[in-house]
């Protein structure tokens, strides 16, 4: 075995190198007696606020902390720059300014990466920059390893997703990114409460999974002596709820999905859901594009969002399309071409295989949708009326019992939101949970159990009632010009390290 093989990459070989002498100064600072994880110093303003009250006219002393990211020494004097939650700084520290001792240890024992805490008086350089004169400096936290410096291939990119923290400390873009999606969720959560909406919070782990047609995660409750299922979507809970009289619900929820990893999706995520009563899937969709419409103002420096090479405008109204007219539409077919006779041609004419031989004539359409129309929904489409077959929550249409009063949202190709008419007459639900518990006995893995405590609920009269689902890291995706969801997930859900 090569020296290569046994001590790791060259790389590898440079971080650990640099571990050890770093680990040798935090030996060398305590037989000095100095704590390099000292309790605290008191910070009286953030980077940003030091460089927003400058001013020519009066000097103002200040207490800063942050990360070093740059260091620049001229013998007596030098430059650092700090980062902490607001912004980066410039600190000047001077020999005679400090002290020949704190100037020794500055120049001795502060690396990159550590934070460091300074006193002084604020200034313009030459060039125009605002800086602090440090006349006092303490070391907060010292770090073992030296900061990367940027990130590019594919190892870097292993490291920003299982590291999420070097991501965030080198990559200013990423952190604005994380910020955009807590400013989102935020606007969403004013909207709402604004609107008369309770906010709560339902369970997580679920006797029988339900809400939406997925695999769920199994997990063990050992005192019980159950399985318990990660919840696949809060919908069911939400609408015991609104049973119970809470008319006006919402939840922004973590749900989990035993599915695979893409650009697209991760098996933990995050949605927003809430249900109205009262209210139809209509209004609902009204209700969506000014939520939406409210949340790009908020977070957003124009109305036209870039995504890649589409620039969508959330400020124009948003289109509505029927399931059927869509893929009438973008398939170039005739009213008759949809025929149940016909549907089949279509099928082999495009080499669509469906798994499912007595697939009815809503499942063949819904295919069709998938292959041939999601893609082309670039400007925020509402696709209405499922057939329902493929939705088994959903209230039927009252003109036409063969499809639901359902939408679903498509922004740049991606679904965005789902909503419809819930489902609130008891025995019509239990029969599609049995439909839905056949299908799943003949190897359907995402068909929905039976729920028989749902029912009873629906049993003491569910109003008429509308529900929303957005999906929060699709919405951060397309207003933060990112095309993998792993870029908005602090910590995606990742391969074990070998």
């Amino acid at each position: 075995m090569d020296n290569e093989n046994q001590n790791g990459s060259p790389e590898e070989q440079s971080l650990q190198g640099e571990h050890e002498i770093r680990v040798n100064k935090v030996k060398e600072l305590r037989d000095l007696g100095v704590e390099p994880w000292p309790y605290r110093e008191k910070v009286t303003a953030t980077c940003k606020q030091v460089i927003d009250e400058f001013s020519d006219d009066q000097e103002k002393s200040y207490a800063v902390a942050g990360r070093v990211l740059t260091m620049r020494m001229h013998g007596k004097a030098g430059f650092c720059t700090i980062q902490d939650r607001s912004g980066r700084l410039q600190i000047y520290v001077r020999k005679d300014m400090v002290g020949d001792e704190s100037f020794d240890f500055f120049k001795n024992y502060v690396d990159l990466g550590d934070y460091v805490w300074f006193s002084g008086k604020s200034f313009k350089t030459k060039t125009g920059e605002v800086t602090v004169k440090a006349e006092e400096l303490r070391l907060l936290s010292k770090c073992l390893y030296p900061l990367p410096e940027k990130f590019h291939g594919l190892a870097d990119i292993e490291i920003k997703y299982r590291q999420r923290y070097l991501d965030l400390i080198s990559s200013p873009e990423s952190a604005e990114k994380f910020k955009k999606r807590s400013k989102m969720i935020t606007a969403m959560r004013r909207y709402l409460d604004d609107h008369d909406f309770l906010e709560v919070e339902t369970p997580m782990l679920h006797p029988i999974p339900g809400g939406a047609a997925a695999r769920p995660f199994i997990t063990r409750h050992n005192a019980l002596d159950s399985d318990f299922y990660l919840r696949i979507a809060p919908e069911l809970y939400l609408k015991r709820l609104v049973v119970g009289g809470l008319e006006r619900v919402y939840e922004i929820n973590r749900s989990f999905r035993n599915e695979g990893v893409s650009t697209r999706h991760n098996p933990e995520f995050t949605m927003l859901e809430y249900y109205m009563a009262h209210e139809d899937y209509v209004f609902a969709m009204d209700f969506l594009e000014a939520l939406l419409k409210h949340v790009v103002e908020k977070t957003c420096e124009s109305m036209v969002v870039q995504f890649g090479e589409l620039q969508i405008d959330f400020s124009k109204p948003f289109d509505r399309l029927s399931m059927k007219d869509s893929v009438l539409k973008y398939g170039a077919y005739k009213e008759d071409d949809l025929s149940a006779e016909n549907i089949d041609k279509i099928l082999a004419e495009k080499n669509i295989k469906i798994d499912n031989k007595n697939a009815s004539w809503g499942h063949k359409l819904a295919v069709l949708f998938d292959e041939m129309v999601e893609s082309n929904l670039i400007h925020p489409t509402f696709i209405t009326d499922f057939p329902v077959e493929i939705s088994p929550l959903a209230k039927r249409t009252p003109d036409d019992p063969t499809v639901t009063s359902r939408f679903e949202l498509f922004v740049a190709g991606m679904e965005l939101a789902n909503g419809f008419n819930e489902l609130n007459d008891p025995f019509d639900q239990a029969d599609r949970f049995k439909k839905q518990a056949e299908a799943k006995a003949a190897g359907d893995v995402e068909a929905h159990h039976y729920d028989e405590d749902y029912v009873l609920s629906l049993e003491y009269a569910l109003p008429p009632t509308v529900g929303v689902g957005v999906g929060i890291d699709r919405l951060t995706m397309l207003l933060t010009d990112t095309t993998s969801i792993k870029d908005v997930i602090l910590f995606p859900t990742l391969k074990k390290k070998k």
